[in-house]
């Protein structure tokens, strides 16, 4: 077992856990954290997209050890207190969203380039959103959402 000290959402974690499992497997299973999802545990769908340390990661890539001293946000971080934020909003408007499975990874990798980038392009929504996977909705409400959501919090 390995102690592992994060903050994740704004609260600061300590944990006791396996060195092999990963930062998806800590979220998950440890912290209770089960907004992001497993999809392909190979890092190529998105749907476990956290932001770690300021960057969007997929959370089956990290192994849980990586993660001692990280500040890691995840979906459940998004809304503050009971409100969805602007770009959670603006996904329900643009119906960028079906299963839901997807949803979090997308919403995650959408931060982390608005936290970067408050006036991305078109062009630079689809290259951060290259990384995660949707079998439901398509592509374009998505970046419609990502669009919208990015005038609306530059406007905030």
């Amino acid at each position: 077992m390995r102690q592992i000290h994060l903050t994740v959402n704004n609260e600061k974690y300590q944990v006791y856990c396996p060195e092999h499992i990963t930062l998806l497997t800590l979220l998950r299973e440890h912290l209770h954290l089960t907004g992001t999802k497993e999809g392909c545990a190979a890092g190529e769908c998105g749907a476990c997209t956290v932001i770690f340390n300021g960057k969007a990661a997929n959370a089956c890539m990290v192994l849980a050890p990586e993660a001692n001293g990280a500040v890691v946000e995840t979906i459940e971080g998004e809304a503050k207190d009971g409100v969805l934020s602007p770009l959670q909003q603006s996904f329900i408007e643009h119906h960028a969203l079906q299963c839901g499975f997807c949803t979090p990874g997308m919403i995650m990798s959408a931060r982390a380039l608005l936290d970067a980038n408050p006036a991305p392009t078109r062009d630079e929504i689809k290259e951060a959103m290259e990384g995660n996977l949707c079998r439901c909705t398509g592509y374009e409400p998505i970046i419609t959402a990502i669009e919208q959501a990015a005038g609306g919090e530059r406007g905030a």
